[in-house]
């Protein structure tokens, strides 16, 4: 039996896949803790996996000003001799680091201490953490395509983004019954990633009307601490009531894609792995200020694939009239749909799972020949 640390917190596009690999790990017996931060969102995430093991840890993002800074360096100080103390009582034969800031000290511990690190990373652009850790780690998840400089090819997997097993394509009708919804035509999700988005909460509100009209409703994640659940009507075409409606979170994710007839969405990896396992088509609107611009090139890569359509942000006075546009065009939602297939091509937890547990049992390996060899 193998144990896994496994450091996922601070967004649901790193906390997901990290819970759905422990999945699949522990599902073979084997031992995962899963790292995460004290952020609202992961606590929200997490309440439905209480067969899975948790523990919050502090960390600061590398952002903002100087004296934000600084405070970074200091949590990242206090981050190593923390993550040091915590490889020294739990004895992982393996880290996995899913980027972003609570992957940093642990990776460097880990490092000290000779344990494996293996990195995943979701974007087409690669985080900070990753171009940090990167030469230390003695296996690389990369996107299809994306290569790293100094880093040799035999280190590199192209295994995917881990979808949750709960994450899966179902009937829209079945979809429309679980989330308790009523959709007289067609259906328009929205969805902000795990922060939420405000521009696209706002969108929604101020052109419900005309979505109306042409007999769209909403569904729209608006993201924790953006609003509380709420409902708006208008009538439509023929008098029938269009529903809008608003909910801060859903643990139901598979549920609220699958009910889409067209999805409008931010362009995290991981709701563009959700989108793609839910075969849905849609719009992606890029946040503008994410770090290195890593979603305008997940939303790029996407619609090179004839998956999706791009829409900058700056473009939104666009965003209704390509909606009505898209959501009527039959022929070209079935295309999407067919790429969509076509990209879910494999089980990406199962096959990292393996590979983990493939290095796991190469260190123990080494590690007995490394014994017999001094006795």
């Amino acid at each position: 039996m193998s144990k896994i640390i496994i450091a996922c917190g601070g967004t649901g596009g790193h906390l997901a896949p990290g819970i759905a690999v422990a999945e699949v790990l522990q599902a073979r017996g084997h031992d995962c803790l899963l790292l995460i931060s004290k952020k609202q969102v992961d606590s929200a995430l997490v309440e439905k996996y209480s067969h899975l093991e948790f523990r919050k840890t502090p960390g600061r993002a590398f952002s903002g000003g100087l004296l934000e800074r600084m405070a970074f360096l200091l949590s990242l100080f206090s981050g190593f001799f923390t993550a040091r103390r915590l490889l020294q009582q739990e004895k992982p034969d393996l880290v996995l680091l899913f980027g972003g800031f609570l992957s940093l000290g642990l990776g460097l511990a880990s490092k000290a201490l000779r344990i494996p690190v293996v990195l995943h990373e979701a974007n087409c652009r690669p985080g900070r953490a990753v171009r940090v850790i990167k030469r230390f780690a003695d296996r690389l998840y990369l996107p299809e395509g994306m290569r790293l400089s100094g880093i040799p090819p035999e280190r590199i997997r192209y295994l995917g983004y881990p979808v949750r097993k709960e994450i899966k394509h179902c009937l829209k009708a079945e979809a429309w019954k679980r989330l308790g919804i009523t959709v007289p035509n067609k259906l328009l999700v929205v969805i902000g990633g795990s922060q939420g988005a405000t521009a696209l909460n706002d969108w929604v509100t101020h052109n419900f009307a005309q979505l109306a009209q042409a007999g769209i409703s909403v569904y729209c994640v608006t993201g924790l601490g953006n609003s509380s659940s709420s409902t708006m009507h208008e009538i439509g075409a023929n008098g029938v009531d269009i529903m809008a409606k608003f909910v801060p979170f859903s643990n139901s994710m598979g549920d609220v894609i699958s009910a889409a007839d067209l999805v409008v969405s931010r362009a995290g990896a991981g709701s563009i792995a959700e989108i793609i396992r839910c075969r849905a088509p849609s719009i992606l609107i890029p946040y503008p200020y994410a770090a290195d611009d890593h979603q305008q090139a997940n939303a790029l890569a996407l619609e090179q694939r004839g998956a999706g359509l791009l829409l900058s942000q700056n473009q939104l006075k666009k965003l209704t009239s390509e909606v009505i546009d898209l959501m009527f065009n039959d022929w070209l939602l079935a295309k999407f749909k067919s790429n969509l297939e076509r990209l879910d091509r494999f089980n990406s937890s199962e096959r990292i799972a393996s590979d983990l547990l493939a290095l796991c049992d190469a260190r123990r390996i080494a590690q007995a020949e490394k014994f017999e060899s001094v006795t």
